[in-house]
């Protein structure tokens, strides 16, 4: 796996800062709440027992944008969204999960944290987390001519939240996300060749693939990896970059493409202002959810709880 070293990177990290807006001030941490209550806690309590502090993931991701939103809409006024990673995030879930103590993320679905733990999002009366979401693959402008094999795959390539989740909790589970991938494939053969169907191989041509460092992308993305390299014999490179990087590397052609965009919210910013640079070919994944997260142990339901 490679880090972008693109032209455009300079730019994009410009975008990104942009497109992260105005971030909670306070700890950059991704760790957990240190308050010694348990889940048990009275709604009314939930705010004490977090130490007002909802755990989220990287600052430029969209769905830190929306909760940024969720705060100001709800008037949460002594909360604060703790800025870290995807993988912060969910250390902190399982230590508080495994704990049995009290906590709120930042979640989204797929995710395998809704399969390995018994999680449940918090209602969002305000709709501020809007619709159920999609995951859309992205391309540059001219890769049906260039690659018109890579452009068909991509074209036809769709799944279900259960294909990716199996995958992401493979991966969860310890087993590198490309050894994931090539099981997935080889178990879902069917689903495979009406991707490839008709498809002509190419002759080893070099492909590359940007994604962001959720677990749902890492998922995607290998698989799809995999499928180019063992059916249509590509050589694809990953890299692994923010999201306003991802947009701005298929935008200027650095990147052949992705299947990490999420829409209509998440990264509504991004295809506002880049979209007509890329070609989008439709959602590759439906049925995605972003909100706030707890587990059911948590005596709590609604945003709006948070207030009391």
């Amino acid at each position: 796996m490679k880090k972008a070293t693109w032209k455009g990177l300079a730019v994009a990290l410009g975008l990104g800062l942009v497109m992260a807006g105005c971030s909670s001030a306070g700890s950059s941490e991704g760790n957990g709440s240190t308050s010694s209550n348990n889940g048990s806690a009275a709604s009314n309590g939930v705010g004490a027992a977090v130490d007002h502090k909802i755990i989220g993931i990287d600052p430029g991701a969209g769905l830190m944008k929306a909760t940024e939103k969720v705060l100001k809409d709800y008037e949460l006024k002594d909360w604060e969204l703790v800025e870290g990673s995807s993988a912060a995030m969910t250390a902190a879930l399982t230590q508080a999960y495994k704990d049995k103590k009290p906590i709120i993320v930042t979640g989204w679905t797929p995710h395998w944290m809704f399969s390995k733990f018994e999680m449940k999002y918090l209602e969002d009366p305000k709709g501020v987390y809007g619709k159920d979401e999609q995951i859309h693959t992205v391309v540059r402008k001219g890769l049906k001519e260039e690659q018109p094999s890579a452009y068909a795959f991509l074209d036809k390539f769709s799944w279900t939240p259960a294909d990716m989740e199996k995958v992401m909790l493979d991966i969860e589970g310890g087993k590198k996300p490309e050894e994931a991938a090539a099981e997935w494939v080889k178990a879902n053969e069917a689903t495979v060749s009406k991707w490839v169907e008709g498809v002509q191989p190419a002759n080893g041509q070099k492909l590359t693939l940007a994604y962001v460092a959720w677990d749902s992308e890492i998922a995607s993305t290998n698989v799809v990896k995999t499928v180019l390299e063992q059916k249509l014999n590509y050589k694809v490179e990953l890299s692994q970059v923010e999201a306003g990087p991802m947009w701005v590397g298929v935008s200027n052609g650095d990147v052949d493409g992705m299947v990490a965009a999420w829409l209509p919210t998440t990264h509504a910013d991004y295809m506002e202002k880049l979209g007509k640079d890329v070609e989008d070919l439709g959602p590759n994944l439906e049925g995605t959810k972003l909100g706030l997260a707890v587990p059911t142990y948590m005596d709590i339901t609604s945003i709006e709880d948070l207030k009391k």
